[in-house]
């Protein structure tokens, strides 16, 4: 092993602690340094920020992270294997703290409740996951959130629903989610080829900024109506909606919208319509 664990090649560190790539985890380990420093250097200045990784795997992107001037650097992994790997980063830099545990599972508010600084999620993130994780940073109660700013790697198909326009094919569920709450930009691909083991897509880095002020709606309204109109994409809302359980015409109406069009057709300004006209029919049913 290198002396400084900071210059130790990572095909090195992969062989040397066998970290054959499991598809089970959605692994695809970025090892060039020119790369993960940009990642790194797009989330912003790191000097008085404390950044969440998600997925480190031999330690790629951590280390950009920390020379990049993170204030602090909390890396979650679930892979034994990588957290034996990861040992003597954590070791040579006090600012790193490993966590061996699912991303799913954590309640990363509780890890960074006692920082002052900003809080921001940097992480390539396991294909596997990726979309789960950001639905759940989303779905937070309490908005503004606890982080400051997400910076992630996407397949770029996911990266593209992401960003999408109504009417357009990559739009639906996960568009308004994330459109609701946030400002996502794609900011740059990476190759395929720059991975080990090359995944069979491009991926793409993605900002997401928390809006400060969202178009107020109920969010577990926003998310039911969401869902069931795009449980049936192809058909009219007035159809989709039925799954609601309420009386569909009446809904449509108090939101203002046209009941023969399909949920592609409508922007979030419509959806935050339609899910305080839901909340307040589900609280009178109540």
């Amino acid at each position: 092993m290198a002396s400084d664990p900071f210059s130790e090649p990572l095909r090195d560190v992969i062989a040397r602690h066998g970290l054959a790539a499991r598809k089970g985890l959605g692994q695809h380990f970025l090892l060039d340094l020119n790369l993960t420093r940009r990642i790194a250097r797009a989330a912003g200045d790191l000097s008085k920020s404390l950044v969440i990784e998600i997925g480190p795997g031999p330690g790629g992107l951590t280390r950009a992270l920390l020379m990049e001037g993170a204030a602090k650097v909390v890396a979650i992994e679930r892979d034994a294997r990588c957290i034996e790997a990861l040992a003597p980063l954590a070791a040579a830099d006090p600012r790193l703290e490993v966590i061996e545990a699912d991303a799913l599972m954590v309640d990363e508010r509780r890890l960074v409740e006692n920082f002052p600084g900003p809080k921001r999620i940097v992480a390539n993130l396991p294909y596997n996951i990726s979309t789960a994780l950001l639905v759940k940073w989303l779905g937070t109660d309490a908005w503004p959130p606890w982080w400051d700013s997400l910076t992630l790697m996407f397949q770029s198909e996911v990266a593209d629903r992401l960003v999408a326009a109504p009417r357009t094919k990559a739009y639906g569920r996960l568009s308004l989610l994330t459109q609701w709450r946030t400002e996502p930009r794609r900011l740059f691909d990476i190759p395929a080829r720059a991975f080990m083991p090359p995944p069979k897509v491009t991926s793409t880095v993605v900002a997401l900024a928390p809006r400060a002020n969202p178009i107020p709606a109920p969010r577990k309204a926003f998310e039911a109506v969401v869902a069931a109109a795009f449980g049936q994409r192809r058909k009219m809302l007035r159809a989709s909606l039925g799954t609601l359980g309420v009386d569909t015409a009446e809904l449509i109406a108090a939101a203002g919208l046209d009941p023969t069009a399909r949920a592609e057709t409508f922007d979030v300004a419509d959806f935050c319509a339609l899910a305080r006209a839901y909340a307040e029919r589900t609280l009178a049913a109540n």
